[in-house]
């Protein structure tokens, strides 16, 4: 148990490493067993972790014996085991479907999966920004190799807009770095957020303009306005595991925008406090009509899933925007919704694009599907979940988030933005239903097997919604403490720089 935090990064690092020596080495169902074996340990393991941070507190490991602010430091707290778990449940999901014949598309799936899975939960679990940076270039380098697997002109096109941009964002992560170390002498997230109040007049300019370029890394990475145009091409023409598995990535830039802009930047920063909600709310409501926009617009199922994304992005920025205990909550809870649901629909995506032979998923007149009726049931299921229909999670996430808005001025924006794009989803997805499920010329397609690992993947991440729901109170309850624990500086600043549950390596 001592060295719990730091399992869920050992744990792929280890399996990724193992894959690519004797006797794994390029045997494609060993590989398979044993990343699915490393996937079921991280969830039990990851399971752990959220209930000894929820139990017992707050768990710093310092790897070296170097205490803060000076050692590199893992924090594991309700947020961060939470994002962690709901990082191994997803990767669980897309893992079992690869296995069905996805990983076949190239060489070395398998380790890259697991290097992308360490390099996500770094970022969830790291207590320092800098090595936050280091994560980010962990899971940037092997979603790199993961986007053009299988190749193709439009993998091979998508990942040099994506490798081009996050070379810029990585740029300008270094710049704000620099900027930040320089001026305030710390990168650790606790101690940044106790020396940023004890700031001069023109210390405190510099240290603006290092948080608001974090702020523009943070939202290349979740897509938001005007740094979005590369998710929905990208994720479109990944393959369906990589897919769901990126529906985490833009979850790692909300997440380091909640963590930077709430601990460090937050109401108890002096002079910089909230210095990225003027920007914020603007860009927040305006990604959600873009994302309304690209949904309405897109001529197959994928791009359609791609821009529920952006939606998605969109709703939980105007929750951070609010800098609310109870937004923040609210938006914990729809993050756990909406990051499995877009990863069922893209696997879902997949399998109806293989069932219709040539019409893939496109919104064209098709043959019928010979296995029309099970696909059709998940994708009712799914449907109803990200659209926000009751009594699933995707409409108790959205009202938890409307609820958190009373009493604000900007409650006359949120409302309506967030309603109009659920309705432009409601169309998107009622048309796509019909479309590829009712609107059919000619004999049925080619029989098409389905992997029975394919099915039990979708279930898997589908099951989520239900559950969310029929365990909605310890799970609402779980998310109003991690939320009170991020805004209070006593439980996410002071008691890490006094030691917490301190593990050294």
């Amino acid at each position: 148990m001592q060295h719990l935090p730091i399992l869920p990064i050992l744990l792929p690092m280890l399996a990724g490493v193992l894959m690519l020596l004797p006797p794994l080495t390029n045997t494609i169902n060993r590989h398979r067993v044993f990343a699915v074996s490393v996937m079921t340990a991280l969830v039990v393991v990851s399971a752990m972790l959220l209930l000894s941070s929820h139990q017992q507190g707050t768990q710093m490991y310092v790897l070296g014996g170097w205490q803060p602010p000076f050692g590199i430091v893992l924090v594991a707290d309700r947020l961060s085991t939470m994002m962690v778990l709901l990082t191994s449940l997803l990767g669980l999901g897309a893992q079992l479907y690869a296995c069905a014949g996805d990983d076949k598309g190239g060489m070395y799936f398998h380790p890259l999966f697991m290097f992308q899975i360490m390099g996500v939960n770094g970022a969830f679990l790291t207590g320092d920004i800098f090595n936050l940076f280091v994560f980010f270039e962990v899971l940037l380098i092997a979603s790199y190799a993961l986007l053009i697997h299988g190749g193709g002109k439009q993998k091979t096109k998508a990942n040099v807009h994506y490798v081009i941009l996050n070379l810029v964002g990585s740029s300008i992560f270094l710049f704000a770095l620099g900027i930040l170390y320089g001026t305030i002498g710390s990168l650790n997230i606790a101690d940044m957020a106790v020396k940023v109040r004890l700031l001069g007049e023109h210390e405190q300019a510099l240290a603006k303009a290092g948080g608001l370029l974090l702020l523009v890394v943070f939202g290349l990475k979740a897509a938001l306005l005007p740094l979005h145009f590369w998710l929905p091409k990208t994720y479109a023409a990944a393959s369906a595991p990589v897919a769901a598995l990126f529906a985490i990535m833009t979850k790692v830039g909300i997440y380091s925008i909640l963590r930077v802009h709430t601990v460090i930047f937050g109401e108890d920063a002096g002079a910089l406090a909230s210095i990225a909600i003027p920007w914020l709310w603007p860009l927040a409501l305006l990604t959600l009509v873009i994302g309304a926009v690209g949904v309405l617009a897109s001529p197959n199922l994928r791009l359609t899933v791609a821009n529920l994304v952006i939606i998605s992005v969109g709703t939980l920025m105007v929750a951070i925007a609010m800098q609310r205990e109870s937004a923040t909550s609210a938006a914990l809870y729809y993050m756990i919704h909406t990051t499995l649901v877009s990863g069922a629909l893209f696997l879902l995506a997949d399998l109806i694009s293989k069932q219709r032979g040539k019409a893939e998923d496109r919104y064209v007149v098709a043959r019928k599907m010979k296995r029309g009726t099970l696909i059709g049931i998940a994708f009712f299921i799914a449907a109803l979940t990200v659209v926000g229909m009751p009594p699933l999670s995707g409409f108790v996430g959205k009202t938890l988030l409307l609820q958190a808005t009373q009493g604000m001025a900007e409650i006359a924006w949120v409302w309506p933005t967030i309603l109009i794009a659920g309705l432009a989803s409601l169309i998107a997805i009622s048309r796509a239903g019909t479309t590829i499920f009712w609107r059919h010329a000619g004999e049925s397609a080619i029989d098409e097997p389905i992997s029975p690992l394919k099915i039990i993947a979708i279930a898997i991440l589908l099951a989520a919604s239900p559950l969310l729901v029929i365990f909605g109170g310890p799970i609402t309850e779980f998310t109003n403490l991690a939320a009170a624990q991020l805004h209070d500086t006593t439980q996410s600043v002071d008691a890490l720089l006094q030691g917490g549950m301190n593990n050294e390596n």
